[in-house]
């Protein structure tokens, strides 16, 4: 399985089309890779509300437990995405996979909210091998017509990831604590990553280069590109803001909620689950900015519907809202990966840079909106942050300027597409 990815002669060089055997594949592998690496990463958002009273801790505090884990991957994914270019993208996928599963064990194990913390912080540098390269790996050997459905697909794979993380942990502490449920979800990233060790295809297109800073400032030089990077940073505050404080919200008055009950509104992420494939692929069709400005717009009109102290309304706003964030995040990562004309995986972990440093200290800074201004502050604070994006969006231009070069497929893409 960590064999050299060089092409064999006997092998074919079209990269994988849309219907093809070698395309399913992919998708079934980096779908498995989302699911249990996104449910290691926010394990701990819905017990939240038990962690803080376990261990005497303010919700700002508590919520450390998911910004150190995304803040450190974030500042993993540049110098692991440089390895992936030099060692190959299926080789660093395995290893990260391979170290994060045990870390995940450790974590039920922890006497204390400081060693909590701790193994969390080490888990998210752990698990950024699959995220950061995962982008440039389908960038890589899919074909153009096909990136845009097979990124959302991945995307997909990290909705679920996201609800399973959060949904199982929250059941189980329900019935027998925290280190229980946290037990379970270790667990289960540990089979689900066997799993993905079986199905992940080895890499057919890459070319090894030396890791060096060139990539970085190519794309840190392109306007369009920085743009995008805004656009995930603030959009993941936004949508990590509202899942880490909304729990504090339902088991307070007027809702009152149990636990297990509230962690059921996790259950939205299934809008992500169908709505990522679907925007990936109206963008290959009808053009990646009239996409990403739609779920802006989209993931703000949800928002500003949890207002109300009714049930039914916060939930279809919930709905709304998650479908629009996960779209506009689809399109965002699927753009960047498209703009980039050489190291790909520099331009992705850029981009996830960007977007786990919006989930820590944007979603901390949520947390003082909250203990500040409760629930209409929080959403005033994300309605702020989808402006941002929103500016940011309009102004990415179709072409990608200095950092894509035009190819036949891109032009005939271009054409197709713009």
């Amino acid at each position: 399985m960590l064999s050299s990815p060089a092409l064999r002669l006997d092998e074919p060089r079209e990269r994988h089309r849309r219907g093809s055997p070698g395309l399913r594949r992919v998708n079934l592998a980096l779908f498995v890779a989302g699911l249990t690496t996104f449910m290691s990463l926010y394990c701990t958002q819905a017990l939240l509300p038990a962690l803080s009273q376990s261990f005497r801790v303010s919700p700002t505090t508590s919520s450390l437990l998911v910004s150190l884990t995304t803040g450190t991957l974030a500042l993993a994914v540049i110098p692991v995405s440089a390895l992936s270019e030099r060692f190959g993208r299926t080789r660093v996928m395995l290893v990260s996979s391979a170290i994060a599963a045990p870390l995940g064990l450790l974590i039920p194990l922890c006497p204390s909210f400081p060693a909590l913390a701790a193994v969390r912080a080490v888990q998210g540098v752990a698990l950024a091998g699959v995220p950061a390269v995962a982008m440039a790996y389908l960038a890589d050997e899919v074909h153009p017509e096909a990136l845009g459905g097979a990124m959302g697909r991945y995307i997909a794979g990290n909705t679920v990831g996201g609800l399973a993380g959060r949904l199982l942990p929250g059941f189980v502490t329900d019935l027998a604590g925290w280190r229980w449920g946290l037990a379970a979800t270790a667990v289960a990233a540990t089979l689900l990553t066997v799993a993905f060790w079986a199905l992940l295809p080895r890499s057919r297109f890459f070319t090894p280069s030396r890791p060096g800073l060139g990539g970085l400032a190519r794309h840190l030089a392109d306007p369009g590109m920085r743009r995008l990077y805004v656009v995930g940073l603030v959009l993941m505050a936004m949508f990590v803001t509202v899942y880490n404080y909304l729990g504090y919200r339902l088991i307070a008055a007027p809702f009152d909620l149990p636990e297990s009950v509230v962690a059921l509104v996790f259950v939205m992420y299934l809008a992500g689950t169908f709505g990522s494939p679907a925007a990936g692929s109206l963008a290959d069709r009808i053009g990646r900015r009239r996409v990403l400005l739609g779920a802006c717009a989209l993931t703000a009109c949800g928002l500003l519907l949890t207002l109300p102290d009714s049930l039914p309304v916060v939930a279809t706003g919930l709905l709304i809202m998650t479908t629009g964030f996960f779209a506009g995040h689809t399109v965002a990562s699927g753009w960047v990966g498209r703009r980039a004309a050489a190291a790909k995986a520099h331009a992705s972990a850029l981009y996830l840079f960007a977007y786990y440093l919006g989930s820590s200290v944007g979603g901390s800074a949520g947390g003082l909106a909250y203990e500040h201004g409760h629930w209409p502050a929080t959403v005033g604070y994300g309605v702020a942050l989808l402006a941002v994006a929103l500016v940011a969006a309009l102004g990415v231009r179709v072409s990608a300027g200095g950092s894509r070069a035009r190819t036949p497929d891109t032009v005939a893409s271009e054409a197709g597409r713009a």
